[in-house]
């Protein structure tokens, strides 16, 4: 472990306190959307996102890693986790208040934007709106599936 220490570099070492700040900040939008789902989901009928499923948390101390490497393991396996996590969340919630493409293409989409009108699409939007608000058949049935494995 004090060879690794002695071995980084300058840069990294200042740099350290910027990326392990971001830990707070992370746990606090953490809460905000367990509140959020719980709160908001089933008041409009959205199904909620499961945790469990994002938050991947399988990093193991490996014998070739000490307990500094481990740890960033776990927090980035925590993070990126909780990026996908939220991103499903907004997913959802964009799906009932504002299923509508954009005009300009984005790099990548979310899970739920191949169900939205394109965009223009006036007739369509006003006919079956509150059809694609409340459509997460898929959803449901891909989470019935899944409790009923081990």
């Amino acid at each position: 472990m004090r060879v690794y220490l002695w071995e980084g570099r300058l840069l990294a070492y200042l740099v350290a306190p910027v990326i392990w700040s971001g830990l707070f900040p992370a746990l606090l939008l953490d809460l905000y959307v367990i509140v959020y789902q719980f709160v908001c989901f089933p008041a409009y009928g959205i199904p909620q996102v499961r945790r469990k499923a994002y938050m991947v948390m399988d990093r193991r101390p490996w014998p070739y890693l000490n307990w500094l490497e481990v740890l960033g393991c776990v927090c980035c396996s925590y993070f990126n986790g909780l990026m996908a996590m939220v991103s499903e969340v907004a997913a959802r919630t964009e799906q009932h208040f504002c299923p509508i493409k954009h005009v300009l293409k984005a790099k990548t989409f979310h899970s739920r934007y191949r169900y939205f009108f394109e965009y223009g699409d006036m007739e369509g939007y006003r006919a079956r709106l509150e059809a694609v608000r409340h459509d997460f058949s898929d959803l449901r049935a891909v989470q019935a599936t899944a409790e009923k494995l081990p």
